[in-house]
């Protein structure tokens, strides 16, 4: 039983990936921590969101179709600067945004352990 307050409890979590089950294991990884989840197949919807409800993070996919997990990054960052992003595939490794003018905070291969993506949720929300 915890006797304080949990900070991550009061805070949102994007989470954007177009594979369903990979939405669902997120959100049950991060919920279980106290994070409040809010989960997106289209990036574009979720950007639509973030323009009106500042997560603490956006966690995106690299590859999704019609917009890969950078021009999500991008836009995010556009948007907010202070943005703190993870880029999560299984498909690309860092070196998709090595040369690119605006990088993710983390990067997080596919398939992953649950306490890398809690730890770095963690680490980025008190930075």
């Amino acid at each position: 039983m915890r006797t304080s307050p949990n900070p991550a409890a009061q805070t949102t979590v994007f989470v954007v990936d177009d594979e369903p089950q990979l939405l669902e294991l997120a959100e049950a990884i991060l919920s279980a921590e106290g994070w409040l989840v809010r989960t997106f197949r289209d990036p574009e919807v979720a950007l639509a969101e973030f323009a009106t409800g500042r997560p603490v993070v956006v966690i995106t996919d690299y590859a999704m179709g019609r917009m890969t997990g950078m021009d999500l990054i991008r836009e995010c960052r556009r948007l907010n600067p202070r943005q703190k992003l993870v880029l999560v595939s299984g498909t690309v490794d860092e070196h998709v945004f090595s040369d690119a003018p605006v990088k993710p905070d983390r990067f997080l291969s596919k398939p992953y352990q649950i306490h890398e993506l809690t730890d770095i949720v963690r680490a980025l929300a008190a930075a």
